[in-house]
């Protein structure tokens, strides 16, 4: 059994009526439980919860202060390659976006480690296109091997692997996978990724349950919001979680809430999420999910960023930059999407220390 089947049950649930039919006092009683059904979680994305985001804040917020402490993690993104066959009409590494397009030598990979690491940073998530015969396993394992020498945590946000290429880079030295569905809806899927491995949404789907497979140490999941109806793509995203985190218990399993950016090419997103739909989705998943980890990057502003820190937030990006050698390279290569905090690292731990929290700048430590 996978998730798959979950999100085919999942399908014929009347989430109109589900959302509508929420009350007030519907609402107070879920606040009260210490375990949340999946219609408990729904209720927490409806019409009604979103007139109660003060109660549903501060209950987020005693929640991560009880499991989390004052605490943020701390990690920036390290682009490697921009290659890519796939077609995402969103993404601006779609295959038909006329951009520049690189891959770091090991030497650039070297050179742009060592800048990062002289932020202190011990967490960092390398991230490629989808073009496995540029950027592929043996050239991902030499990165990890560089890597290795400057940060204690590399994280990976590639295309979807099997259980062996996962296998192989864990033994390489990475310990955390992110990756995105996107969308769960799978019909809007097939008409957002129109070419390329991308399109196989099945495999993109058990992506994560096959790293859980061979025990890498984190798994983060989430959907891109703004391709479809928020609620739905929030609730499946928690199911999804939820289901990981029963299934396999000594796995760290994580979410984001991701907004699309701006980017090359000229993709309009179909739904606007706004601030308040976030602040609801980040509460609802906290209370929903109390021990999971939630991530919020730089797709944010620092306004937003600062003003959600006590909500549920885990863990945050610093220093970010999405142009493959970008904190290095003199050619000023197009990201994959334009950033909105461009705060570096020393300004996001002063802001945090100022508002009474702690930058984590490593956590964890691999077996030598």
């Amino acid at each position: 059994m996978s998730f798959y089947e979950d999100i085919v049950r999942y399908r014929d649930l009347d989430y109109q009526n589900c959302l509508s039919s929420v009350t007030d006092s519907q609402f107070y009683g879920i606040l009260e439980k210490p375990h949340l059904s999946d219609m408990d979680f729904l209720a927490l994305l409806s019409p009604c919860a979103g007139q109660h985001l003060e109660e549903m804040a501060q209950k987020a917020h005693d929640i991560t202060i009880r499991q989390f402490g004052r605490t943020i993690m701390l990690y920036t993104p390290m682009y490697l390659s921009n290659f890519c066959n796939n077609q995402c009409i969103y993404c601006g590494f779609n295959q038909k976006n006329k951009i520049d397009r690189h891959q770091l030598s090991l030497e650039e990979v070297e050179k742009e480690a060592l800048e990062i690491s002289k932020t202190g940073l011990k967490h960092i998530l390398i991230l490629t296109g989808d073009a496995p015969k540029i950027a592929g396993l043996n050239y991902l394992e030499s990165c990890c091997k560089i890597l290795s020498r400057y940060f204690s945590s590399i994280s990976i946000e590639v295309y979807a692997l099997t259980r062996d290429e996962y296998a192989r880079l864990i033994q390489a030295g990475v310990d955390g996978l992110t990756i995105y569905q996107e969308t769960y809806n799978e019909d809007l899927y097939g008409r957002l990724h129109l070419k390329g491995a991308k399109t196989d949404y099945r495999f993109r789907l058990d992506a994560p349950e096959r790293g859980c497979e061979v025990a890498i140490r984190s798994v983060n999941i989430a959907a891109l919001f703004g391709l479809d109806d928020w609620r739905k793509e929030a609730f499946l995203t928690g199911m999804h979680a939820d289901y990981l985190k029963k299934k396999y218990p000594e796995t760290e399993i994580a979410v984001s809430i991701p907004r699309i950016r701006p980017n090359a090419g000229e993709f309009q997103p179909k739904v606007i999420v706004e601030d308040r739909d976030v602040v609801q989705m980040m509460t609802a998943l906290r209370i929903f999910m109390p021990r999971t980890g939630i991530t919020i990057s730089t797709r944010e502003s620092a306004e937003f960023r600062n003003h959600i820190l006590p909500l549920g937030v885990t863990k945050m990006s610093a220093g970010s930059c999405t142009a493959v050698g970008g904190r290095t390279s003199e050619n000023k290569r197009t990201g994959q999407f334009e950033i909105a905090d461009e705060r570096g690292v020393p300004e996001m731990a002063a802001m945090l220390q100022a508002s009474g929290w702690q930058a984590v700048y490593k956590d964890w430590q691999p077996i030598m």
